[in-house]
């Protein structure tokens, strides 16, 4: 551990920047050994800076060596100036003058992929968050926008292809036979929206025409090897340009919209102005290697990056705390585009879940913070959940508050209001609350309070004046930093269901409806609704209408009436979700306890009558059918036993396999099909279906379904269901299941996503030598630990593999924490993000979270980066 400990970073230090620049002239002449760069900054004192005589200081990072600097082409000698902590600073400047630098870099070396760094063959940049100070000094912060104008320099026969921001402007020959482009974006952005690459890269072309009927060039850049898995991610940009026409009233607004897939990258995509930059898992796609999943995600990324344009660029953050400006933003853009392009429960449920699963249990920990944080030490480690699914909830509800026309009209003010800006969520909340005429103030807490509420309901129907009440009490937990919790503003949408199975009309506020929306804004309130003309269980929180616990006292007969009856999707599923939340609560009890397993589930009677209803939407029948997660169910406990959850989902998921085999069977082959394969919403949900049946019979004592998985893995004409087979092979009791594993990989060994899955199975597979054998895939030729999504498929594979993970001689912490160790010299900020696992050491049961903590104390006696500190640091307060 460092003896000086990294500082925090305040919001409410927050000040303007002393300086501005109006105009960034960057030159790049490219080399396999340095990387000679030269900015001109057209750069003038901020009048809105009360600091009138501040030095200039610019940021660098430990990479960049400086060479030469000017100003007004006046050489600096090195008395003018002063190199500090990784900083430029400059005493003595005029109001008004070009800063001349040439800084000296070696991309090949840039493990940190941050800046500009090599993938492949191809150099690359990733500036957001503070990347670009890895590429030369500047004013590495978001409020600081200026227009780019880029130069490419490099040999032609090495990188034909060479793009940057903007519109292509330029091109020629340099005196020394080097190719040159130049690239021109009209539109000022901050440092973190930089984006460069060369390389020797194959593309594919198409056009849009925009509803003013401007056409914009559409080129898409891979890897040669590649480029016949990115017509889908084409389909999905233009299908977004044209849906954020007609929702947002949002145009296009370069010539050209470029995107790259690149290998090595550290997150998912980057939204940089007019060239994305991808990492290849969210960009290429092809039924042989990729999973219905996997299309569903480039067509969500794809969308996200896009929307970022103005949710974003054109208006972006005015500090790094604003994050979830652009981000939750985005994410509500996205998800409510992939609603419409699929079934918009099905998307409800999968990112509901979600969020309870991981967003849920991330404001239960260590590393819990506000959608609009207070502080942080890096950066990087807030690009968290909270920030992105959490914030888009916050939207989501603002919509659900407004109303969709009030909200539109509130999102045109934003973009109209603030167009080439740096601002904050107060903005944002303004110009919705200046729109709709509706008062947010109270809402505004959701930015800055951390933390999941809790909903208690009780509800009582008095028969006689045919009225039912509803009492609803919000508390929010204590979180680092906030021990006490204000009343947050929250809508509630709900209906209720009489015991006929029917949605009653009532009357609330002298309003009669099926369904109201409830506006929840002090810690205790009582709705009364009248005219309800028979005993009715409520269904609330419809659409997930809030991201709060629900805690309400319904038993299993009515848990099955919502299940079978309930006119909303999502809380049909919930129901279903709370039901085997009960019964596996029960088991794992009896697990802890050493107890044999034993349960009447009620879930066999709802999933016999699901099964049955070929009406149904395939999708939302699989998804009733799967059992809460280990993940979910670890998060609800008090204190997490993974291998007493681990024995209950088991004997739960057998004892409903073994009781409804024939309806299984039946479904399964009903849901089998000829036809080509297309990546639509209704060959989806068939295989979804199917795969999730098979999942079940798996587990019978039925000799006949090996046969079937086997089968289906060697002859599936896609990635899903050959998958899915191999995955329930492996985790099941497959005699087949090492052969088939072994052939996947000799099939698809040349295909390094799909290799990237075999790590993830292999990783999870169960035994006494799991761990020798991870430790052996480490040293496979597939495997890179350079390769961010090569070593997050490994460990996820690790931490899906209770056994070998929670192991009682903590050899599975351990060896975690060497990686965690190993890769801060090289990646910092891959390495705090598998820190996650070992910071929740507090909810395990007591052997293992001792075993845990030593694991994170041993880390933390290391000289560590920012970024593993606070959350090391953070997970033992």
């Amino acid at each position: 551990m460092k003896e000086a400990q990294p500082a925090a970073i305040h919001l409410k230090d927050y000040q303007v920047p002393p300086f501005l620049i109006d105009k960034t002239e960057l030159t790049f002449d490219l080399d396999e050994s340095v990387t000679i760069v030269t900015s001109r900054l057209h750069m003038r004192r901020n009048p809105a800076s009360k600091k009138a005589n501040a030095p200039l200081v610019l940021d660098g990072g430990e990479d960049v060596r400086l060479v030469a600097v000017a100003i007004d082409d006046y050489q600096l000698p090195p008395a003018e100036y002063r190199l500090d902590d990784n900083q430029l600073i400059i005493t003595a400047t005029p109001d008004l003058f070009v800063l001349t630098c040439e800084t000296l870099i070696e991309p090949q070396n840039n493990t940190r992929l941050e800046g500009l760094y090599r993938s492949s063959s191809m150099f690359c940049t990733q500036c957001e968050a503070e990347g670009f100070r890895h590429i030369t000094y500047y004013l590495d912060r978001p409020d600081v926008m200026s227009v780019f104008t880029t130069k490419i320099i490099a040999d032609a026969n090495v990188y034909p292809t060479m793009l940057a921001n903007g519109n292509q402007v330029d091109e020629g020959e340099t005196e020394e036979g080097k190719r040159f482009l130049v690239w021109h974006d009209p539109f000022p952005k901050p440092a973190y929206l930089f984006a460069l690459v060369a390389g020797n890269l194959n593309k594919i072309e198409d056009t849009f025409t925009t509803m003013s009927g401007k056409n914009v060039a559409l080129e898409i850049f891979t890897e040669s090897h590649n480029i016949d898995k990115v017509d889908y991610a084409m389909d999905s940009l233009k299908r977004s340009m044209k849906w954020d026409e007609e929702v947002y009233g949002r145009e296009y607004d370069l010539d050209i919209f470029m995107v790259v897939a690149v290998d090595d990258f550290n997150m998912g995509a980057m939204e940089n102005k007019g060239l994305n930059i991808f990492n290849s898992s969210c960009l290429l796609a092809t039924p042989e290697t990729t999973t219905d999943d996997g299309f569903l995600r480039v067509e969500a990324v794809v969308a996200h990056e896009y929307f970022h344009n103005w949710s974003g660029n054109r208006v972006t953050c005015r500090d790094w705390f604003q994050l979830s400006l652009k981000e939750g933003f985005t994410v509500f853009r996205d998800q409510m585009f992939s609603s419409d392009m699929n079934s918009p429960t099905v998307k409800r449920v999968e990112d509901v879940s979600f969020l309870r699963t991981a967003q849920f249990a991330e404001d239960a920990g260590p590393m819990a913070h506000p959608v609009r944080p207070a502080s942080f030490i890096e950066i990087s480690n807030f690009y968290t959940l909270t920030i992105y699914e959490k914030g888009a909830e916050i939207v989501r509800m603002i919509h659900t508050l407004l109303g969709e026309d009030a909200f539109r009209k509130g999102s045109d003010l934003y973009f109209e209001r603030h167009d080439g800006q740096a601002v904050t969520c107060d903005d944002f909340i303004r110009a919705m609350e200046d729109a709709s005429g509706v008062d947010l103030k109270q809402f505004s807490r959701w930015y800055s309070q951390a933390g999941t509420p809790v909903l208690s309901v009780a509800f009582e129907y008095n028969e006689a004046e045919t009225s039912l009440t509803l009492t609803v009490k919000q508390m929010t937990p204590a979180t680092p930093g906030q021990p006490t919790k204000l009343a947050l503003h929250m809508p509630i949408r709900m209906g209720l269901i009489g015991k006929d199975g029917q949605e009653l009309t009532t009357q609330h506020q002298g309003v009669a409806a099926k369904e109201h929306v409830l506006h929840l804004n002090q810690l205790s309130q009582t709705f009364e609704f009248k005219g309800v003309s028979q005993a009715a269980v409520p269904s609330l929180l419809r659409g997930f209408s809030a991201p709060v616990k629900l805690n309400i006292d319904l038993d299993a007969q009515e848990l099955l009436l919502l299940l079978s009856s309930d006119t909303d999707g999502f809380n049909r599923w919930c129901a279903a979700q709370q039901l085997a939340v009960n019964e596996l609560s029960v088991l794992i009890e009896q697990a802890k306890n050493g107890e044999t397993l034993n349960i009447e589930s009620h879930l066999v009677e709802g999933f016999a009558s699901i099964l049955k209803d070929e009406n149904l939407d395939p999708a939302m029948v699989a998804l009733i059918l799967t059992l809460p997660s280990a993940s979910y169910l670890a998060e609800l406990a008090d204190s997490i036993d993974p291998k007493a959850i681990a024995k209950a989902r088991k004997f739960l998921k057998e004892q409903i396999a073994n009781q409804l085999k024939a309806e299984l069977v039946t479904c399964y082959e009903r849901n089998k099909m000829s036809d080509a394969y297309l990546p639509n919403a209704e060959q989806m949900a068939k295989r979804q279906l199917k795969n999730v049946v098979l999942g079940y019979w798996s587990v019978t004592h039925d000799t006949a379904v090996a046969k079937v998985i086997s089968e289906q893995c060697l002859t599936s004409d896609n990635m899903t269901d050959e998958f899915a087979a191999l995955s329930i092979a492996v985790n099941s009791e497959h005699s087949e299941a090492d052969k088939l594993l072994a052939g996947f990989y000799d099939k698809w060994s040349n295909e390094s996503l799909v290799v990237n899955k075999w790590l993830m199975l292999s990783a999870s597979q169960e035994g006494s030598d799991a761990l020798a054998k991870i430790k052996t895939l480490m040293e496979h030729p597939a495997f890179d630990l350079k390769n961010p999504n090569k070593v997050r498929s490994l460990l996820g594979g690790l931490t899906q593999n209770v056994p070998c993970f929670h192991h009682q001689d903590g050899s599975g912490y351990a060896f975690l924490a060497d990686l965690i160790i190993e890769l801060d010299k090289r990646n910092p900020q891959l390495a705090s993000r598998l820190c996650t696992p070992l910071s929740r050491w507090r909810k395990m049961e007591a052997s293992l979270s001792a075993l845990m903590k030593a694991e994170l104390e041993r880390v933390q006696a290391q000289d560590l980066s920012k970024d593993v500190y606070e959350v090391i640091s953070k997970s033992l307060a």
